[in-house]
């Protein structure tokens, strides 16, 4: 049964509240396409950026996804900004012509709003895409708005401040999710490769094939608390970055691109690790040469940080891991059973950002 505006989902996302499985990438652009048919080559992938990103941070991406629509008129873009500006939730639009930020790509568009929603939710943003973002979180100036519910924040709650002049933002946004759900839901996904470009599954078939669930069931044993999240972890490799653009990664993309699967360990560590991995396209390496380190980063959406360094074909593998306190091990564990078999887990850290610090120092040449 669909959610009314009043009861629409939180924003972030936790066991209890996760997409739908139909809601995947390609029924999401058929969607879009059916109410846009000028719809522009720039935006053919732009279900793929909300599902990757939503992930990685989260965030309820399906619900951002149809905020977005309702943003930008089903990108459309009759308002104040602009196609070019790759800013799908008018951030720094206040109207009045103000056309708000421009944004280089649309992965960093789309990144830019889910951060965005963080920051209403209380989930602090490392190094913020959007200026708006970081001067919001800076302010502090939703804290006390936050502080009068007592809950995690909903789409519902978002809508009364985000639009405080339209009382109808919530209605319009789950007008939008109905409208999905109800006629995308029922037949099969008409661009599965989607789905397998934004969670990095091979796909076997041309039939879309619903993401295993990851309630208590299917989790290792280590993982099986009542409060656990729900596991994302998988690999993304990186480079060195510039400053600010450590979480702006290339989208994945196409089978051959992916680690190797666990071959003679085929536990149901690994099988859960699998099910929920998100893979970007490793950088191409120079041909003949081999690389003596590379850094990495995986997450189970949780606020602290680890490195695991791991051996493979003469390459040292140093991967920052994200993980929730009091769960470190567990969920280190799991990972190395999944993703780095033999490996060990070498030190601790209170943020992503400070473990990238010590990984790119471990490893010059990333």
């Amino acid at each position: 049964m669909p959610a009314t505006a009043g009861t629409l989902p939180t924003v972030q996302m936790s066991p209890a509240s996760q997409p739908l499985p139909c809601t995947t990438p390609g029924r999401l652009m058929a969607f879009l396409r059916d109410r846009n048919p000028a719809l522009m080559p720039k935006f053919s992938g732009i279900a793929v950026d909300y599902m990757r990103h939503g992930r990685d941070l989260g965030v309820r991406w399906d619900y951002a996804f149809f905020q977005m629509v309702v943003e930008t008129n089903t990108l459309k873009f009759t308002g104040d900004v602009l196609p070019a500006q790759n800013n799908f939730a008018g951030l720094g639009a206040t109207g009045g012509g103000v056309k708000g930020e421009y944004f280089r790509t649309v992965s960093d568009g789309v990144r830019a709003h889910l951060e965005h929603l963080m920051i209403y939710a209380g989930i602090r943003v490392d190094d913020p895409v959007a200026d708006r973002t970081r001067k919001v979180q800076s302010w502090g100036i939703l804290d006390r708005w936050r502080s009068r519910y007592g809950r995690q924040i909903t789409f519902s709650d978002v809508g009364s401040k985000w639009a405080p002049a339209d009382r109808g933002y919530a209605a319009d946004i789950q007008s939008v999710a109905n409208a999905f759900h109800n006629s995308y839901c029922r037949g099969p996904d008409p661009a599965p490769e989607l789905l397998a470009a934004a969670t990095g599954k091979r796909t076997r078939t041309a039939a879309y094939q619903p993401e295993a669930s990851l309630g208590a069931s299917n989790v290792p044993a280590a993982l099986k608390p009542s409060d656990q999240a729900a596991v994302t972890a998988g690999y993304t490799m990186i480079n060195r970055p510039t400053a600010g653009t450590i979480d702006r990664m290339p989208p994945a993309s196409g089978a051959g691109n992916f680690p190797p699967p666990p071959a003679k360990n085929d536990t149901e560590e690994s099988r859960v690790a699998a099910a929920a991995g998100k893979f970007a396209v490793p950088a191409i390496e120079p041909p003949g040469q081999t690389p003596k380190c590379r850094v990495w980063t995986a997450s189970y959406g949780g606020s602290k940080a680890t490195i695991i360094r791991s051996t493979k074909d003469g390459t040292t593998n140093y991967t920052v891991l994200d993980v929730n306190p009091g769960r470190e091990k567990a969920e280190t564990d799991a990972y190395i059973a999944a993703y780095a078999q033999g490996g060990s887990r070498i030190e601790d850290f209170p943020s992503k950002n400070a473990a990238l610090d010590k990984a790119f120092k471990l490893c010059p040449e990333a």
